[in-house]
């Protein structure tokens, strides 16, 4: 009989089931948008009941897509959008609250507060966070402050506060398992990721019962049963949790230290794997759990940047440059090989590793033989720079030997960019032939966890390679040029 191991990809956008096969292939995958709620402030929510309707109906849509016998399914492994956080009764297992999206800044003045209180140092030391609004914490404090009876009910323990993937693992099991795994518990700010186990000064701080927190489990540990409300004629294990980036790490197959991947998408997210013991560090990246796997717990440093497709989006629908992405590679191998144009796109402010929430994007560097092909270069050299100074920053902080980058996402398409990328680091860019590699990752920690899986199964994946080829005066050359650009942004 086939062995099929299904994967959730939870999602900011929608929610996501594939079907991996014994082979660990992507054989199938099918997909359910949920409303994205967003008021005049700007808050952004997502109904937590939507998101489980959408959970089952989507599985349903994807074993019937696939036409497979639904008993050949072995496990389910979970990864999802990371700090999104709520909070719901756990006597009626209603939420009090939508989800409120990691995108979403409404706890800022919650994290003003605390700051004032002195807690600043202690929270970024035991939790590896810095003190934001970003993290799961501030959002589920707004919600014990300003909802109705979630304060009594957060005093009384009755509460369950949580992050996706526990909502799921919830529901899913009927309500008999409220758990989370090590990654999306790093990511809570209410985790101390040193001594491993919810913090009691950390959730003092932010006002959180810490009676209403999930058991934090492996992430490749027994989280329950499910049959999809009655869909599967028998119940089958979850055995996988992840938080999207993690998962996306542990799908590039990035499990010993040094080894580093880059998602491109809207923004970017690098990760790095630093091993079975932390490291802090002061040049603006933070350190989170990587996952627990048998009992077996990763570091990983990680910087995330705003704006990298997010600037091709930009040449298309506001400077009219292009009609599409697949323009960029042709233009940028056009430009002219002398021009010094650099964009720094803070759009929005510059991420990591400088953090400065007031810079203003540039344009620098252009002559009278600027033209179009320049500028569309310019844009996607950003892109590769922004995440050199991530991989430089890592490099420093961790002291690992990094030998390659291993990318996914929509703009590794563009051979330009990924040649640039590999020039610009000096190690080799690999991409691989598959994609989906957050909802990946937890199915195969899940695969392996149930046996269908070996260890071997990430050498059965095929990637695509780019070897540097810039000399290094030219390399030195241009990232200094780089450097001098995001002076002009940054403050005196």
């Amino acid at each position: 009989m086939a062995k099929y191991i299904l994967g959730i990809d939870q999602s900011t956008q929608g929610t996501k089931a594939l079907l991996f096969d014994g082979d660990g292939k992507l054989v199938a995958r099918a997909d359910l948008p949920h409303r994205q709620i967003v008021n005049e402030l700007g808050w952004v929510e997502h109904d937590p009941e939507e998101i489980y309707r959408n959970t089952i109906q989507v599985v349903r849509n994807l074993v019937e897509k696939a036409g497979i016998d639904r008993s050949e399914i072995v496990s389910l492994g979970i990864s999802n959008q990371r700090e999104s956080a709520l909070v719901w009764d756990r006597m009626t297992g209603k939420p009090l609250y939508n989800v409120i999206v990691w995108q979403c800044a409404r706890g800022q003045q919650i994290c003003e507060r605390i700051a004032q209180n002195g807690c600043e140092a202690m929270i970024r030391e035991r939790s590896g966070l810095q003190l934001s609004p970003y993290f799961s914490a501030a959002k589920i404090a707004w919600v014990l402050e300003n909802v109705k009876d979630a304060k009594r009910l957060n005093e009384e323990g009755r509460l369950a506060c949580g992050t996706v993937d526990s909502w799921l693992v919830y529901r899913l099991t009927g309500g008999k398992q409220f758990a989370t795994d090590f990654s999306n518990a790093s990511r809570t700010q209410l985790f101390n990721i040193r001594t491993l186990s919810w913090d009691s000064d950390l959730c003092n701080a932010f006002g959180v019962n810490q009676a209403c927190l999930a058991e934090v489990r492996d992430s490749n540990g027994d989280f329950g049963e499910t049959d999809f409300e009655g869909f599967l004629d028998a119940p089958i294990p979850i055995r996988g949790v992840l938080g999207d980036s993690h998962g996306a790490l542990f799908g590039q197959g990035c499990l010993e230290k040094g080894m580093i991947k880059a998602t491109y998408g809207t923004g970017s997210s690098i990760m790095m794997n630093i091993g079975e013991e932390p490291v802090f560090s002061d040049q603006g990246i933070v350190t989170s759990l990587a996952w627990s796997v048998n009992g077996k717990v990763n570091y990983v440093l990680e910087g995330n940047i705003n704006y990298t497709g997010a600037v091709i989006t930009w040449l298309k629908d506001d400077l009219k440059l292009i009609s599409g992405a697949s323009e960029t590679e042709a233009l940028a191998k056009s430009a002219n090989p002398a021009d010094q144009t650099y964009l720094v796109p803070a759009f929005t402010g510059l991420g990591a590793p400088y953090w400065d929430s007031n810079a203003t994007a540039i344009i620098s560097g252009i002559t009278r033989k600027t033209g179009r092909a320049e500028l569309v270069r310019a844009a996607l050299d950003c892109i590769a720079y922004q995440i050199t100074d991530i991989v430089t920053a890592m490099r420093e902080a961790s002291n690992a030997k990094i030998t390659e980058l291993r990318v996914d996402g929509g703009p590794t398409k563009n051979k330009y960019l990924m040649q640039f990328q590999s020039d610009l680091l000096g190690i080799t860019v690999r991409i691989p032939d598959t994609e989906e590699l957050s909802g990946l990752g937890a199915a195969y920690v899940a695969g392996l966890a149930t046996g269908v899986y070996t260890w071997d199964v990430f050498e059965r994946m095929k990637r695509t390679s780019f070897i540097p080829e810039m000399d290094e005066t030219m390399r030195t050359e241009k990232y200094e040029g780089w450097k001098k650009a995001v002076e002009q942004v940054l403050p005196k």
